[in-house]
């Protein structure tokens, strides 16, 4: 099953969902000839994607009053325009760590045509929508203590088990980005994220451009670890060229 297929047939099916309110599992891998394996995972994805709700033999659409409040849908688009750019990054066979975040997470439905994939996480809903891929990846988790401000496990445990491997990419997101530091975030763990980039030859930081330029008081990553900056192109000129200045590589992913 291609990428594209897989897309397709998703696509569909959270039409069917929105359309008629519910369908069951039984009735989609009929309507599309499929097992109803593959129709679970991808439920699974949609769920994940926060698109529809599964329930015991299949889905349900959301409720209005949920889809009233979500996330601004224009923040939505810029973390999928910046998640679908990094993402192009990765190669068939790629070993790969994706730290915890949103941004980072809404990469995870790109991955689902790549091959070979060995892929670390620190973060459980980022193992869970890994599972749920057709194609699944090998994948590793760090284990350590967790931390319920990040969502994540932190720590010497976490930290061991990283320094263990080595890593093609490091994908990870930012609270903020001090043009003259590096990467900042509101959260004190930073060491693992540092071990993170040591196991990593290169480190793709996520961030959408509303964060750049924001001061924060704690350095994750300074410049000099930093390989890649993918933003959205919302960026200002007078910051694109400050990035670039710090040897770093800029990508501004264009918003649909």
């Amino acid at each position: 099953m291609t990428k594209r297929n897989t897309q397709q047939r998703r696509h569909t099916i959270l039409a069917m969902v929105n359309e008629q309110g519910e369908v069951s599992v039984e009735t989609l891998a009929s309507e599309f000839a499929t097992s109803e394996v593959t129709i679970r995972k991808d439920l699974t994805a949609l769920e994940k994607s926060g698109l529809l709700l599964r329930r015991y033999g299949g889905a349900v659409a959301l409720p209005q009053e949920i889809v009233a409040k979500g996330n601004d849908a224009r923040d939505t688009l810029r973390k999928v325009a910046i998640a679908r750019a990094a993402a192009t990054l990765i190669k068939d066979h790629h070993r790969i760590i994706i730290d915890s975040g949103r941004t980072t997470a809404a990469m995870i439905p790109e991955l689902a045509q790549k091959r070979g994939l060995v892929v670390m996480t620190n973060a459980i809903n980022i193992a869970n929508r890994l599972l749920a891929l057709e194609n699944e990846p090998t994948l590793l988790m760090t284990g350590g203590t967790w931390d319920p401000h990040s969502e994540s496990f932190q720590g010497q445990v976490a930290e061991q088990v990283l320094r263990s491997y080595d890593f093609d990419t490091l994908f990870i997101g930012a609270d903020g980005i001090d043009v003259a530091r590096g990467t900042t975030t509101f959260n004190e763990l930073v060491g693992l994220s540092q071990v993170m980039a040591e196991a990593a030859r290169d480190v793709v930081v996520l961030v959408e451009s509303e964060k750049i330029g924001r001061r924060i008081p704690n350095l994750e990553l300074p410049w000099d670890q930093v390989t890649t900056l993918i933003t959205d192109n919302n960026l200002a000129a007078d910051l694109r060229q400050a990035i670039e200045a710090r040897g770093v590589q800029l990508i501004c992913a264009e918003v649909e």
